[in-house]
């Protein structure tokens, strides 16, 4: 198989040869990857690819996959009903 054929992030059906591409452009972090391919950014929220890219950096930086950030890991957030926001119903105390 070959490596343009492999997709790392399938939520944004990233392959591994793009991901490689971004890497020698100079994208050397997770995060900026991440903003210029969305990789870690699907439903997933990266727990299918970010392990792979993370070992794919560790390959072309030298650096122990232990040493490179994961990234910023955000929870998902959850769509509410406009209704909800306008009238304030539900409204909690913190």
């Amino acid at each position: 198989m070959k490596s343009d054929d492999i997709v790392v992030c399938r939520c944004e059906e990233i392959t591994l040869d793009e991901i490689r591409l971004w890497i020698d452009r100079g994208y050397g972090r997770f995060d900026e990857l991440k903003r210029i391919l969305r990789v870690g950014m699907g439903p997933c929220q990266g727990r299918g690819c970010r392990d792979i890219i993370l070992r794919e950096l560790s390959r072309s930086t030298g650096e122990p996959v232990e040493s490179i950030s994961p990234g910023t890991i955000r929870p998902p957030v959850k769509p509410v009903k406009l209704g909800l926001l306008i009238h304030g119903e539900g409204e909690t105390s913190c």
